[in-house]
């Protein structure tokens, strides 16, 4: 099977896997709904007059006011995550860079929980947002500095700058949590185990717009992140100013990364899974790579959060915890494939 055929093969799949995703997510939950009513009340939604539409105000609250904002931020969240993951490999030119290994989501976090803590929250959910940014736009920042040396970035010096950042943001966050009041102190909580628990359609609206954007920008530097595969000095060769390039991806990492994570917590190891997926079916090429990272960055997150909320009855588990499972064997999956490829860590 050629490259078209198997991008047209994952576009089909991908498709059916989103349709089918929301309109379970649409139907679980404590009140039963049925896909008739799902179908019906998002046909009213869009001005078409149906039978199908439920008739029980409580179900269209349901619907509107908790499932659909939620299955809208998993989508929104997932492809912001999945687009950075992809970007970050492409500028480190290493398969394990993702935002959640190298401590970006972690750095997020942290600028999220000391917004709280310093009251920015009156401000509204923008200005967690924007301390969100800062700590993760800090730790790109940080993680592209210490783990480049001689135009390369190794494995092992990319995973300890990860590990060493991750550390750093944990003990800010435990201090913080040791120092805020309990109603700050749940809400760091919050950030550390990841949930999409509680979304409102206002909050979807602001990571919809930043995750496609960022999908778009990412897309539009697809060719110059094929050139950048070549090695530096070809790219610089054909044109690409590389560092330009690298400075204005590591803030779309950062803006992707700030947003998901100011809203959803920190969601690890989607921005790993999935553009390698991707990867193996459709090849190299970035642009294809990041749109279909895109689709399957939001279908894993709704199923992911479809699970988590029930698989145990009457719970909703946090949702990083489910991609962790997910992503931590892959990840070592990945750590034992470079290792054999390489002879060894270093």
């Amino acid at each position: 099977m050629n490259r078209v055929s198997r991008s047209v093969l994952l576009t089909a799949v991908l498709a059916v896997l989103l349709v089918g995703g929301i309109v379970v997510s649409a139907i679980v939950g404590q009140l039963a709904v049925s896909p008739a009513e799902v179908v019906g009340s998002v046909l009213r939604g869009l001005g078409i007059p149906n039978q199908w539409a439920p008739t029980d105000p409580i179900v269209e609250s349901t619907l509107w006011v908790v499932r659909f904002p939620r299955i809208a931020m998993g989508l929104a969240v997932g492809a912001a995550l999945a687009v950075a993951g992809a970007v970050m490999q492409a500028i480190f030119g290493n398969p394990l860079a993702e935002p959640g290994v190298v401590g970006v989501s972690s750095g997020a976090a942290l600028g999220a929980a000391i917004g709280i803590v310093v009251g920015v929250t009156v401000l509204g959910t923008g200005g967690t947002a924007l301390f969100a940014f800062a700590g993760g736009l800090g730790a790109t920042l940080l993680v592209y500095l210490v783990s480049r040396a001689n135009g390369r970035t190794e494995v092992v010096t990319l995973l300890l700058t990860g590990i060493a950042v991750n550390a750093f943001a944990g003990a800010g966050l435990a201090f913080l949590i040791f120092i805020a009041d309990s109603g700050s102190r749940e809400q760091i909580v919050f950030w550390q185990l990841g949930s999409l628990n509680g979304s409102l359609w206002s909050e979807v609206v602001v990571v919809v717009v930043v995750a496609v954007i960022g999908t778009i920008a990412a897309v539009v530097l697809g060719r110059r992140y094929d050139l950048l595969a070549l090695g530096e000095r070809n790219a610089r060769h054909l044109g690409v100013n590389v560092e330009a390039l690298r400075v204005g991806s590591i803030v779309l990492v950062a803006l992707l990364t700030g947003v998901a994570v100011a809203f959803c917590g920190i969601i690890a190891f989607v921005g790993l899974v999935i553009p390698h997926v991707v990867r193996m079916i459709i090849g190299p090429a970035h642009r294809g790579l990041i749109v279909a990272s895109a689709a399957g960055g939001g279908v894993l997150m709704v199923y992911s959060d479809l699970l988590a909320r029930s698989v145990v009855p009457g719970a909703d588990l946090p949702i990083g915890l489910l991609t962790s499972l997910i992503g931590g064997p892959f990840f070592f999956f990945l750590l034992f494939r470079q290792r054999r490829r390489s002879g060894g860590w270093a």
